[in-house]
């Protein structure tokens, strides 16, 4: 099993990766048992939208009632129903169950660790479509069912960029919640952009072991403002408190998930945030049209720089960040789209010297999604 297979969003990964990975090592994809010759979700009354969390977070859940309101008014004649705060266990079956009985053929299961739940509920149902929002689907996949995500460290290279440039003592900081994949090729990305302008630079980092807790996450800000570290980022559900920490201490920030500038309006430098709206939007058009099966969405879709619209993007600068900075982000971002473009392309090596992508490799975007090491220049150790 891949470790992309985990349920990371589970409170229960507070325990360590191990324990999660052996709960979920015996799930499988889901083949439907039950017969269904239409289109799924063409006839669709309404969709749903579920999230791990609160719709005012200013991160991640955020980010996905954004994109639901973007549905809402591109298809006024759909209902558009929405769940917050759905835990990663059979609620989240139970509540995309009570959305069918109102008429939604069409579910969004938005946290990684609700693929289980989403898998379960397309095999009862295989006139609805249900796509969950970052994990993958193992084997083959059914007529009703996909993934989606973007290609989230790429805007965090290019917002390693503008942190690597601000910073003063060469010391940024990272407050990230569990070290998946996800997460290790975010951090990776971050320092690696920082190091394109400022060769010296460190990236240091604490894990809070959770998605969402303000108080492990005021305890982490306060330990890397400790050590001198005057630009903050995080890998964390809700993004407030780390957000609003280093602001009050005078430190930089850049935001991920949702733009949360108006918490910092002195330090924001900029953000790698979610619109999911063009997205959302398709893949519900997508599923009317009656198209969804054989589609790009029936599928583990992965979309970056270089192979569509990204809908991981940077948010707006602040007032700090020269027009230097940004030019210097902005043919980041075309070499990015390009063959021999990639926060990776080697040589890349480990925090140990040991190299890990040669001279002249540009890994893909698959090989990108198994990230198990931090890169020179990352400072903290990964949990085995």
């Amino acid at each position: 099993m891949s470790r992309l297979r985990m349920s990371p969003r589970k409170t229960a990964l507070a325990a360590g990766l191990i324990s999660a990975a052996l709960a979920l090592a015996s799930c499988s994809s889901a083949t439907s048992t039950k017969s269904f010759d239409g289109a799924p979700g063409a006839d669709t009354k309404a969709v749903g939208f579920i999230t791990v969390g609160p719709k005012d977070d200013f991160g991640y859940n955020q980010a996905v009632f954004g994109g639901a309101d973007a549905v809402r008014k591109a298809f006024p004649g759909l209902e558009v129903l929405t769940a917050e705060n759905v835990p990663e266990d059979d609620t989240a079956a139970t509540t995309m169950e009570q959305m069918i009985d109102k008429g939604a053929k069409l579910i969004f299961a938005t946290s990684y660790g609700h693929l289980d739940a989403a898998e379960k509920v397309a095999k009862e149902h295989p006139d609805v479509v249900v796509v969950q929002q970052g994990n993958t689907i193992t084997g083959e996949i059914p007529k009703n069912s996909g993934t989606y995500f973007g290609t989230v460290y790429e805007p965090m290279y290019l917002a390693g960029i503008a942190a690597g440039a601000a910073t003063k003592t060469g010391k940024l900081g990272y407050v990230y919640a569990f070290p998946i994949p996800q997460t290790i090729a975010n951090i990776d990305a971050f320092e690696r952009g920082a190091q394109t302008v400022r060769p010296d630079v460190q990236t240091i980092t604490v894990s809070t072991s959770s998605w969402c807790d303000p108080g492990k996450q005021q305890a982490a800000a306060d330990s890397l403002l400790s050590q001198g570290v005057d630009v903050m980022t995080q890998h964390q559900d809700c993004t407030a408190t780390v957000i609003q920490a280093a602001e009050k201490a005078g430190a930089m920030t850049v935001g991920y998930h949702a733009d949360a500038s108006s918490l910092a309006p002195k330090g924001w430098l900029t953000g790698a945030v979610w619109d999911w709206g063009p997205l959302y939007t398709d893949i519900v058009k997508t599923v009317k049209d009656g198209k969804f099966v054989g589609s790009k969405y029936n599928a583990n879709f992965r979309v970056g720089y270089k192979t569509g619209t990204n809908p991981f993007v940077m948010a707006g600068y602040g007032p700090s960040v020269t027009d230097e900075t940004k030019a210097k982000i902005d043919a980041a971002r075309a070499w990015l789209a390009t063959p021999e473009g990639s926060p990776f392309a080697g040589p890349v090596n480990d925090q140990n010297g040991e190299v890990k992508i040669p001279a002249g490799q540009v890994p893909d975007y698959a090989k990108n999604d198994e990230m198990d090491f931090f890169v020179q220049g990352v400072v903290g150790t990964l949990s085995k």
